[in-house]
C-alpha cells in the first residue's frame, strides 16, 4: 500500500522552491521530512526518549551527515564507507544545535537525536542551508516539547545585492556570506564571513534573511496542520521546592551580590562562591542534603546568577569591577619562540593565545574531499583548548566540536586578508593556554601578530572582540569583551572579528526571545569601538609584517614552465628532480596548470634555491640565431669541440673543426683546449646536418685572400 504523503512548498523570491514531504520515509521516527531544494534531497528524524536521562543537562544530539552516494562518490581511504564526520559536518551540526537547543523546556531531560543525512546533492544547492529548516520541521511533526518552529537561511551578497540559499558558484563571487537561525518573531543564531563589510550592511543581511525564514516557519506550521499536529507529550518535570528555593534565595543572594561587587579575579571569586555555597549546605541536614542535593546546587546557581544580572543592570558594574564597554588589560608579543616560523602571545586579562606560524609549498594544503565539495586549502587555522587553560583535569579524547568551530571562526576572519599572490601554504595554530572569556578572538589577535611576525604581508591587521547582553526585558546592558561567567549568566554571546575598516567575520549565539535590531545595532557599534581598541594594542607591537621571513624559515620562489619540460625537469622516475633536491637541500614542487608547469622551490639556503633556478633557467634555454653566446669547452674530440653555454649549464653544442679558424685546423687543441671560454655565433639548425650550428671563425675578421693563400702555403 502507498503510503499517504503531506507536502508544502516554500517559494523564494526568484522563484526557485523549497519543498517539505513527510509520510513517506522513516515513519517509526517520532519526526521525519524530506526537504527538497532543486536536486538536493535531505532526510531528517528526530527521536526522543520516554525515560528521563540521570544527567542533570538536557541530552540532545544532533548529527548531519553528507552521503558519498548522494553525489555519486566513493568514501575515500581503504575501508568504503562513511566515518568518522568531517570538520564540515561537524561546523553544520552545530549551527543547528545552537538554533534548537534554547527552545526545549528547560527542565527536559530526554536523551533527544536529530538526524539530518544528504540522500541527494545538487551542486547549485548548499545542503547546509537547508539543515536547520529540515531539524525543526521534523520536530513540529512530532509530540516533542518545542516552543515554536525556527529555520535557518544563508543569505550573500553580489554586486550589492542579497541572495537567499545561493549556490557554490554564487558564494565564490560574495562579498558577505552568512548563516542565519531565527523564529518568526526574532534573530537567535548569525555566523559568517564579510570581506570588510559595515554594521549598518550586516544588521541589513540578517533582516533579509530574517524574511524569508518567516515563510520557512509558516510553511512548517502548515505541514504540521496538514497532518494533524500531534499533541505535546507530557513528561516527568524536574522536580522543584518552592519553599527550598526560597530558602536558598535568601540564604545567598545578597552574599553573591556583594563577592560579584568586590571586582575579584576568576580564582578568588569562584573561591568566594564555593563558600557561599558551603554556607549553604551547612544549613541543611545530612539528610536533607542527599534527599535535595541537585535542587540545592540547582537553586544557589539561580540566586548567584541572578545577583550578577542585578549588578550589572542596577549599578552597571561588572564581575572584575569594569564599565561596561571597557576592555581588560591586554600585553602582547611576537617572536617568542626561537624556532618557528612566526609565533606571537596575546593576553587580554585572563585569557591568553599563543599563536604559531608554519610555511609550506602547496603540498602541504589542507585537502577538502566532502560528497559536496573537492578543493584545497592554502591557509588554514587550527585551535587547541586543553583542559589547564581553566584549571581542570579532565580526558582528552580528541579534537572536540567546539575546538573545529572556533577554530573555523578565527580562519574565516584572518584567511581574507591573506593576500591572493601569497606563495605559501600557511599553517597557523593557536594554543590556548588561559581561559578566561573568548579565547577564539584571543586566537584572531595572535594570529594577526604571528602572521606579521613571519612576513606574511597581511592586506590589513584583524582584530576581535566577544560582546556580551543582560536584560530583564525592559532594561539592558552590552558588555563589551565579556568574561566567561558572564557568556555563561548572559543573554548573548556575539564575537566580532575585523580590521580597521570593516567586519571579516561574526558568530553570534542569543539566549532570549525578540532581541531588537536596535540593540543589535549598539552592540556592533560598540563592538566596532571595542575592535578598534584591540587592534591599536596589536599594532604598537609589530606595526607592519616583517619585510621577510625569518632566516630559518623557508623562502619560496615560484616559476613557470611550458607544459613539454615538466618531464625533463622530473626526469626518468624522478631521478633528476630528486637528485636535485638533495644536492640544493630545497624542496621542489610541480603543478600542472592550464597545461604549464609551476614549479615552487622552498628551501632556507639561497645559494640551493639559485642552483635549481639555474638548472631551471639551463633547461628553458634557447639559443637565438644570430646572437653571439659565451661557451666552455668541455670535451674534445677528432672533428671538433663539445661546448657549454656558460649561462645555461648542461646546455651542450657542437663547435665543428672547420668553425675553429678561417685557416685550416688539423688539431683541435691548435685552437682550443679543455676548459677554454670563449664567444661563438649561433646560427641555428645547419640544413645540411639538421644539427645546430655555432661558429668562432664567424667572429673572427676573414684574412683577404692573398694572405689565406699564404697561410694555406
Amino acid at each position: 500500500m502507498i503510503p499517504k504523503t503531506f507536502k508544502e512548498v516554500i517559494t523564494l523570491d526568484d522563484g526557485r522552491t523549497i519543498s517539505l514531504e513527510t509520510g513517506k520515509l522513516a515513519k517509526q521516527a517520532h519526526g521525519s521530512v524530506v526537504v527538497r531544494m532543486g536536486d538536493a534531497m535531505l532526510l531528517c528524524t528526530v527521536v526522543s526518549s520516554h525515560t528521563p536521562s540521570t544527567m542533570n543537562f538536557f541530552p540532545l544530539t544532533v548529527d548531519y551527515r553528507e552521503k558519498f552516494a548522494a553525489s555519486g562518490k566513493y568514501p575515500g581511504g581503504f575501508f568504503k564507507r562513511e566515518a568518522r564526520p568531517s570538520n564540515e559536518e561537524i561546523l553544520v551540526m552545530r549551527l543547528v544545535d545552537r538554533a534548537l537547543r534554547p527552545l526545549f523546556p528547560k527542565d527536559y531531560r530526554y536523551e533527544t537525536q536529530v538526524m539530518i543525512q544528504l540522500m541527494s546533492h545538487d551542486d547549485n544547492v548548499m545542503p547546509d542551508a537547508l539543515a536547520g529548516l529540515a531539524a525543526s520541521t521534523a520536530i513540529q511533526l512530532s509530540d516533542i516539547p518545542f516552543e515554536y518552529p525556527i529555520s535557518e537561511a544563508r543569505v550573500i551578497r553580489v554586486n550589492g545585492e542579497f541572495i537567499v540559499n545561493p549556490s557554490r558558484a554564487q558564494i565564490e563571487e560574495a562579498d558577505l556570506d552568512m548563516i542565519i537561525g531565527a523564529s518568526e518573531d526574532s534573530v537567535s543564531m548569525v555566523e559568517g564571513e564579510m570581506d570588510e563589510v559595515s554594521e549598518e550592511e550586516m544588521a541589513e543581511a540578517i533582516k533579509f534573511a530574517h524574511e524569508a525564514i518567516k515563510k520557512q516557519c509558516q510553511a512548517q506550521r502548515n505541514l504540521a496542520e496538514a497532518v494533524g499536529k500531534k499533541e505535546t507529550r507530557e513528561y516527568e518535570a524536574t522536580e522543584e521546592n518552592e519553599d527550598l528555593k526560597s530558602k536558598i534565595f535568601d540564604a545567598a543572594y545578597q552574599k553573591c551580590y556583594d563577592i560579584a561587587k568586590q571586582a575579584l579575579n576568576k580564582l578568588d571569586r569562584g573561591t568566594n562562591f564555593s563558600e557561599v555555597k558551603d554556607e549553604v549546605k551547612d544549613m541543611f541536614t545530612e539528610e536533607e542534603l542527599e534527599e535535595h542535593a541537585k535542587l540545592i546546587s540547582m537553586y544557589f546557581g539561580e540566586a548567584q546568577k541572578q545577583a550578577v544580572r542585578d549588578l550589572t543592570l542596577n549599578e552597571k558594574v561588572r564581575l572584575d569591577g569594569r564599565q561596561l564597554d571597557e576592555i581588560r588589560p591586554i600585553w602582547c608579543e611576537t617572536d617568542y619562540l626561537p624556532s618557528t616560523h612566526g609565533s606571537a602571545i596575546f593576553t587580554r586579562g585572563e585569557t591568553q593565545a599563543l599563536a604559531t606560524v608554519t610555511l609550506g609549498t602547496s603540498r602541504e594544503a589542507n585537502i577538502v574531499d566532502t560528497p559536496t565539495y573537492e578543493g584545497e586549502e592554502t591557509f588554514y587555522l587550527h585551535y587547541n583548548f586543553p583542559p589547564f587553560c581553566t584549571g581542570e583535569a579532565y580526558p582528552i579524547r580528541g579534537t572536540s566540536r567546539r575546538e573545529i568551530g572556533h577554530g573555523n571562526l578565527a580562519q574565516r576572519a584572518l584567511k581574507g586578508m591573506i593576500p591572493e599572490d601569497c606563495p605559501y601554504t600557511v599553517r597557523v595554530v593557536s594554543e590556548v593556554l588561559e581561559s578566561n572569556g573568548s579565547s577564539s578572538m584571543a586566537t584572531v589577535c595572535s594570529g594577526t601578530m604571528a602572521l606579521m611576525d613571519a612576513g606574511i604581508k597581511l592586506k590589513k591587521p584583524v582584530s576581535g572582540i566577544a560582546m556580551g547582553l543582560i536584560t530583564d526585558g525592559e532594561n539592558y546592558a552590552v558588555l563589551s569583551d565579556i568574561l566567561g561567567d558572564e557568556d555563561h549568566l548572559g543573554d548573548m554571546d556575539f564575537k566580532v572579528t575585523g580590521t580597521e575598516d570593516g567586519i571579516t567575520a561574526c558568530q553570534m549565539d542569543i539566549k532570549v526571545k525578540g532581541l531588537s535590531y536596535e540593540i543589535l545595532i549598539k552592540a556592533l557599534k560598540q563592538a566596532r569601538e571595542g575592535r578598534l581598541h584591540i587592534l591599536n594594542k596589536l599594532t604598537e607591537t609589530i606595526a607592519t609584517p616583517n619585510e621577510n621571513v625569518k632566516a630559518h624559515a623557508p623562502k619560496i620562489i615560484t616559476r613557470t614552465i611550458p607544459g613539454d619540460y615538466i618531464g625533463s625537469l622530473i626526469g626518468p622516475g624522478g631521478k633528476t628532480i630528486q637528485e636535485l633536491q638533495k644536492a640544493s637541500e630545497t624542496t621542489i614542487v610541480i603543478n600542472e596548470v592550464d597545461e604549464k608547469g609551476v614549479v615552487e622551490i622552498l628551501g632556507t639556503n639561497q645559494e640551493g634555491i639559485d642552483m635549481v633556478l639555474s638548472k631551471i633557467d639551463a633547461m628553458l634555454f634557447k639559443p637565438e640565431k644570430g646572437s653571439v653566446y659565451e661557451v666552455k669547452v668541455i670535451k674534445i674530440l677528432d672533428f671538433g669541440a663539445v661546448v657549454e653555454y656558460v649561462d645555461a649549464p648542461g646546455n651542450e653544442v657542437l663547435l665543428h673543426i672547420s668553425e675553429l679558424a678561417w685557416e685550416r685546423t688539423n688539431n683541435v687543441t691548435d685552437v682550443v683546449n679543455l676548459g677554454d671560454v670563449l664567444d661563438v655565433k649561433y646560427f641555428g639548425i645547419d640544413p645540411r646536418t639538421k644539427k645546430e650550428k655555432v661558429s668562432r671563425k664567424a667572429l673572427i675578421p676573414k684574412p683577404e685572400k692573398k694572405d689565406q693563400k699564404k697561410s694555406d702555403n
